[in-house]
């Protein structure tokens, strides 16, 4: 099992395309991926309702959700490492939320482009 977990949803094709992404640059394998498309995961605190409404991952431990839960898959992978410690930063940290946040108000629209 890796040191992140990352709790997605399967069902969403802007979704599988990223994560398919991330398993890819995952190479030694810190990040367990869990597709909660399917149903509540026995391995997290979190309602499958949250975790479809908004992104969630446990790094060390700790739940992260939206920004700060990509921030935490970020810091796992080699590549994106410093990506991931730049948005601890406050300022970018707020940045990275607002901006999460408008794309979860587009984000059914993008959905339906994809599909299409």
């Amino acid at each position: 099992m890796g040191d992140v977990t990352v709790w997605y949803d399967g069902a969403c094709p802007l979704c599988r395309r990223e994560f398919a992404l991330m398993r890819r640059l995952d190479r030694r394998g810190a990040i367990t991926f869990v597709d909660v498309s399917a149903g509540q995961p026995e391995s997290c605190p979190v309602s499958q309702e949250e975790l479809l409404a908004r992104f969630h991952v446990r790094e060390n431990g700790q739940i992260l959700s939206g920004a700060a839960g990509f921030a935490a898959m970020w810091r796992a992978i080699p590549l994106l490492k410093p990506f991931g410690h730049l948005a601890r930063l406050p300022v970018l940290s707020s940045l990275f939320e607002m901006l999460y946040r408008l794309f979860l108000r587009i984000r059914p629209r993008l959905q339906k482009l994809v599909r299409q």
